[in-house]
């Protein structure tokens, strides 16, 4: 059951992400799955994790959100896949990318688990990411201008105690 409810979850939060988001110029979709390390297969994208196993089922890569996300003017973009044999009991992972002033993407981030941005900001503008998955305490990152590290747990916007 409970496994039913995150997978519901998971669906709403990226068909809600999805909506408020607008798609990416067709010039530049292959150039963010690619500077995400994903590669085209059957006309779907994917990130290759499972792909050798034909009778898996996964959810293929998604462009789920593209806009200017650290209020640099330029575009940035979150790829999302889905699957649990890639990705345990989250169901989900995600590719944060950033388009260069170069018009480069560069991958700033990627991880398991469903990626929600907080409105705190770490360095360069780049919002606080919470990770969701199963459960009810969350790691959040935070960007210190060169990567994105852990920075606490929270769960709901409140500090909680990191599970073990």
């Amino acid at each position: 059951m409970r496994t039913i409810f995150i997978a519901s979850a998971i669906a709403s939060l990226l068909t809600a992400t999805a909506a408020s988001a607008a798609p990416p110029p067709v010039s530049d979709q292959a150039a963010i799955y690619k500077a995400a390390g994903f590669t085209k297969k059957a006309g779907q994208w994917h990130s290759g994790c499972g792909l050798e196993d034909t009778a898996i089922s996964a959810t293929p890569g998604a462009i789920e959100d593209y806009r200017d996300i650290n209020g640099d003017g330029r575009p940035d973009a979150l790829v999302t896949e889905g699957g649990t044999f890639c990705y345990g009991n989250t169901g989900a992972g995600f590719w944060l990318l950033s388009k260069q002033a170069t018009g480069v993407w560069k991958l700033i981030h990627s991880s398991t688990g469903i990626a929600e941005f907080l409105p705190a900001k770490g360095a360069t503008g780049w919002p606080d990411i919470s990770v969701g998955g199963p459960g009810f305490c969350f790691p959040v990152l935070r960007f210190n201008g060169t990567a994105y590290v852990r920075n606490r747990f929270a769960y709901e916007g409140k500090p909680c105690k990191a599970p073990r």
